[in-house]
């Protein structure tokens, strides 16, 4: 069975947001819980662009892929040249 998306949220958190029910103290919880919520995920957000910008790591990991790109670029543009050099 799968985790419904109200899974992760307090016990003590009433149905339905606004819910009269809910005293002011349970509000600044559930407010409170929010910020850190988002604050991880902001934080997590921050660490992934960081990494996905990295120029440098990113050569690193796809080096072989990179290389191989090149060759297939060169070989095109060699037999283009190749290509109009005979026609012309």
């Amino acid at each position: 069975m799968t985790a419904s998306p109200d899974s992760a949220v307090p016990a003590t958190r009433p149905s339905g947001p606004g819910a009269p029910q809910r005293s002011a103290a349970q509000i600044r919880s559930d407010m409170e819980w929010q910020r850190r919520e988002l604050s991880g995920s902001v934080e997590l957000l921050r660490r992934r662009v960081g990494e996905l910008t990295d120029w440098r790591r990113q050569l690193r990991e796809h080096r072989t892929e990179l290389v191989a790109g090149a060759a297939i670029a060169g070989f095109l543009v060699g037999g283009f040249i190749a290509l109009r050099r005979r026609r012309g």
